[in-house]
């Protein structure tokens, strides 16, 4: 396992989790937003069995490191005006460029490739979760989701 720094680890875990969050933020409702909230805590518990040999999904994701307390994340003070003016997909495509930047070099390709497929997955797990009709019914993925979708693809190279 690779050793990173704490701050490291707490992007690491930021990307995936910012872009779940904004995701869901660009089209809320009352019922998708608990089911696609629990379809992105999902994704987050089973990052380490999902990708078993990504040194960088391990080193954050192991159940282990989830449990131990390294890992801190604040809860995001988001403004409805954030969430209408698209700032929330902003703040987690700088969420991932945060990430990518702290791995730098030191990661190896295909671990940063399959990580940030990760983080994406992540985003489109919440787009698929629920739908926009009564207790999340209908039609799955909205057009502001994919939009905001299409925003962090395109941001994180994909």
């Amino acid at each position: 396992m690779t050793d990173y720094s704490p701050e490291t680890l707490q992007a690491i875990v930021k990307a995936p989790m910012s872009t779940g969050l904004a995701v869901a933020m660009v089209d809320m409702g009352i019922v998708s937003t608990a089911i696609e909230a629990a379809a992105m805590a999902r994704e987050i518990a089973g990052a380490a069995e999902k990708y078993p040999t990504n040194a960088i999904i391990q080193a954050a994701f192991a159940p282990e490191v989830m449990k131990s307390g390294q890992i801190n994340l604040e809860k995001p003070d988001i403004k409805p005006a954030e969430v209408e003016s698209g700032a929330v997909v902003d703040r987690a495509i700088a969420d991932i460029e945060a990430a990518l930047q702290a791995l730098g070099t030191t990661a190896a390709a295909a671990d940063l490739s399959t990580y940030k497929q990760f983080i994406y997955d992540c985003g489109k797990a919440v787009a698929e979760a629920a739908g926009s009709g009564l207790f999340g019914s209908g039609n799955k993925v909205s057009e502001k989701e994919a939009a905001a979708l299409d925003r962090i693809k395109l941001a994180l190279g994909l």
